[in-house]
């Protein structure tokens, strides 16, 4: 395994020597296409005069942290040269609306497929059947059993969890109460985030774990259940939200219950809700994945393995801790996701 670890970290950085990182989702229903790329000389991505078809098949439409590998996916392919990309995702996080969109994609016969699988068994079949006819690459989330795929990549997302908690441990030295906002269970990544963390508090008697609930990607459902936890553990110390929504979510629900300040929060990825928050104080510090790399070397295994070339069965990349105090650092910047490529 291959771990590509860029560690840029703040205020709260000596306690997070943790390689770490990885993602998620958005809401609505049905599925949409959008972006292709084209490289420039076909003979340097194949060997041959064909162009290379790529699909991307992002975890979620419109979700920045898809954005920004996708902006990773149409750089590599133009690096490359000789590719062209087709992009589509859900919108809304749901195996059920991600199936068909498998279903549609192989119908196309594309030379290789990347895909953030939206569930850890629902698309374990789907997929198989897809790496019969093309290469598959798993960025970000995975399934069951990836022997299928020619590689996985993604952030350490244990390492993640436990320096999620390393974070309120800097942030409230003297122990409390920690609550985990969650997306849903079967997630591999959430999964493990969730798993870190829970290892690294059970570690300090100082602090008592009240649970993980599951916000399902909806930003007001993780504010409700930051007000109810604080009316029944009123001397909540820390959040970890594990990913854009539920740090959203958190957010709102601790400025509705007027503990802003008080209640520390700790954020996974890095969209412009998130800097918003901590810009203003109610988000502490964000763990931002490297979710450009993770699109652009997903390009780079599946050109690899189309040439017959050896593959890295399993890629681990980074993340850049940022705080209010170095986002506006050149280091900050470069961590935040993108919105357009």
């Amino acid at each position: 395994m291959r771990h590509v670890t860029t560690i840029k970290a703040a205020s709260v950085a000596a306690a997070l020597a943790f390689t770490l990182a990885a993602c998620s989702t958005s809401s609505e229903t049905e599925s949409t296409a959008s972006a292709s790329s084209t490289g420039s000389s076909s003979e340097e991505a194949g060997g041959s005069a064909e162009t290379l078809d790529v699909a991307f098949i992002q975890g979620v439409i419109g979700d920045n942290f898809y954005i920004s590998m996708e902006c990773g996916v149409l750089a590599a392919a133009e690096d490359i040269g000789g590719i062209d990309v087709s992009v589509q995702g859900g919108q809304k996080w749901d195996p059920a609306l991600q199936q068909p969109i498998v279903t549609s994609v192989m119908a196309t016969s594309p030379d290789a497929i990347l895909i953030a699988p939206n569930d850890i068994s629902a698309l374990q079949r789907p997929l198989e059947e897809a790496a019969e006819n093309s290469k598959v690459v798993l960025v970000d989330t995975t399934v069951e059993d990836p022997s299928f795929a020619v590689s996985q990549i993604a952030s350490d997302n244990i390492g993640g969890g436990a320096a999620a908690f390393a974070a309120i441990q800097e942030l409230v030295p003297e122990g409390g109460q920690v609550l985990v906002i969650d997306n849903q269970p079967g997630i591999s990544t959430s999964d493990a985030r969730v798993e870190g963390f829970e290892g690294a508090v059970e570690a300090d008697s100082n602090f008592e774990y009240v649970g993980v609930q599951y916000a399902k990607n909806e930003p007001s459902k993780a504010a409700e259940i930051v007000t109810s936890t604080l009316q029944r553990y009123p001397d909540l110390k820390a959040i970890f939200a594990t990913n854009i929504f539920g740090a959203e979510g958190a957010a709102t629900g601790i400025e509705q219950a007027g503990v802003a300040g008080q209640v520390q929060v700790i954020g996974f990825d890095a969209g412009p809700a998130q800097v918003e928050a901590l810009e203003d104080g109610t988000v502490q510090a964000l763990i931002a994945q490297q979710p450009y790399q993770i699109g652009y070397q997903g390009v780079e295994q599946a050109v690899a393995a189309l040439r017959g070339e050896p593959t890295e069965a399993n890629i681990q990349t980074g993340f850049t801790i940022v705080t209010k105090d170095t986002l506006g650092t050149d280091e900050g910047q470069a961590a935040l996701y993108a919105s357009t490529c």
